[in-house]
């Protein structure tokens, strides 16, 4: 009889411990995540991304829901994690990051852009001496980076007028003739920046001495602003532009579970085409293949899923495997060297044409007869058969020729929308025997 009640006790306290168990995966598994998303000015590239992102990531995965907010920027964003008021943000690479801030993933590249009135007469950084200059608000990551900038060109806050404004206001500004120079730090392609140097009074200024610059900020990388890439008409710029940028990154409290790290790592990677169809900038990301390389320390669930499809002999033979590679660099350091420049000079293409789709993009939502739209189907086949081409003579690469595929399929259907739209408004007798 004993044996028996012991026996019962020990199948209860089994039966008590799996329900115990399940009760608590069920909640986790059923659990919504409210999270906010710390981004930037309404009128920039961190807000709309965000809110691209955002949806992108409640559409795949129901239990996360992100509310994006407006702030003043990086070093805003980055008392937010602190604070813990936000629990994700985007932030320039050249924010200083310390716990409890982990990284998720590098975004998109952002290059210095410093406008001038071209009657003002400044050539160069160092011509901003004795300069009105609109600047993004105290607490962006353009304005933290403008004074190490200046600084380099022995320029200090007393040798200027600095006037911090919101980035409309500043456009504003310059075009009124209120300022002399603007300065902001944001991918290429923006709108805003598009409409402003449309005006024959502004140019857009190179920015050199990359390498020296990097002595004192090593976080600054040589970038290039693709001829053609704000009007490719006229062109602007009328060459390609050399200056240097910094890259955006998405960032996450450490607190957060892992699976929640996860799951919004893999939302960029996987679902990207539905993050391009609702920001069509996000065809210039370069996802990492790995984390290592984002300098500041990765949430582990975001490393988690870069580790996803490491096989496990890599990690148990790491320090062999990794010796082997050294030695291979150093004896093929002339062949890395080349590789890196063909690479460089394939990127750079590749990024021309993106900016080119995304503008005739544009021009397609705006298109308000059929004829025009048949010229910009022309246009838009014609650039397929141009990357094609440089495909087979090695002038982009594979994957940047998979990245410009996802826009131009929505290119081609922006104009299918566009035709059916314009077909709707005709009476029956107009319509068109165009057949796409």
């Amino acid at each position: 009889m004993l044996n028996h009640r012991v026996t019962l006790i020990v199948v209860l306290l089994s039966v008590v411990g799996a329900l115990g168990f399940g009760l608590k995966t069920w909640r986790e598994r059923s659990r919504v995540y409210e999270l906010v998303l710390a981004s930037g000015s309404q009128t920039g590239e961190y807000y709309a991304f965000s809110e691209a992102f955002a949806a992108v990531v409640e559409q795949n995965h129901p239990h996360i829901r992100i509310e994006v907010i407006a702030t003043e920027g990086s070093a805003d964003n980055m008392t937010r994690l602190r604070d813990n008021t936000a629990q994700l943000a985007l932030v320039q690479s050249d924010t200083p990051v310390e716990r409890p801030v982990r990284a998720i993933a590098r975004l998109f590249p952002e290059m210095f852009h410093l406008l001038v009135r071209q009657d003002a007469n400044i050539q160069t950084v160092g011509d901003l001496r004795d300069r009105r200059i609109a600047l993004m608000p105290e607490g962006s990551g353009s304005y933290a980076l403008f004074w190490p900038l200046v600084e380099h060109y022995n320029l200090s806050e007393a040798d200027f007028q600095a006037l911090p404004q919101a980035p409309e206001t500043a456009y504003e500004s310059l075009l009124a003739g209120d300022v002399d120079a603007l300065f902001r730090v944001i991918t290429l392609g923006n709108p805003s920046m598009k409409a402003v140097l449309q005006n024959d009074a502004i140019a857009l200024l190179a920015i050199d001495q990359v390498e020296a610059l990097q002595l004192a900020l090593p976080y600054l990388e040589a970038q290039t602003i693709p001829k053609g890439t704000y009007d490719g008409g006229r062109p602007l710029p009328r060459q390609d532009l050399p200056v240097v940028g910094v890259n955006a990154l998405l960032v996450i409290h450490e607190n957060l579970p892992d699976e929640v790290a996860h799951a919004l790592t893999e939302t960029l990677y996987t679902h990207r085409n539905e993050l391009v169809s609702r920001y069509p900038r996000a065809a210039l990301i370069r996802l990492p293949s790995s984390g290592n390389d984002l300098g500041l320390p990765l949430h582990p669930g975001a490393q988690a899923f870069y580790d996803r499809d490491q096989p496990e002999f890599i990690v148990e033979y790491a320090e062999p495997i990794g010796l082997l590679i050294s030695v291979s660099v150093l004896l093929a350091s002339s062949l890395w060297q080349f590789r890196i420049w063909l690479k460089g000079r394939q990127k750079n293409r590749a990024d021309y044409y993106n900016i080119e789709l995304l503008d005739l993009i544009d021009q397609i939502n705006q298109t308000p007869n059929a004829e025009t739209l048949e010229d910009l189907r022309q246009q838009l086949f014609k650039m397929l058969r141009d990357v094609v081409s440089d495909l087979d003579n090695d002038l982009i690469s594979a994957d940047s020729f998979e990245s410009f595929t996802f826009p131009w399929e929505i290119a081609l259907n922006s104009l299918r929308y566009q035709e059916a739209t314009l077909l709707k408004r005709l009476p029956s007798t107009d319509v068109p025997t165009h057949q796409p």
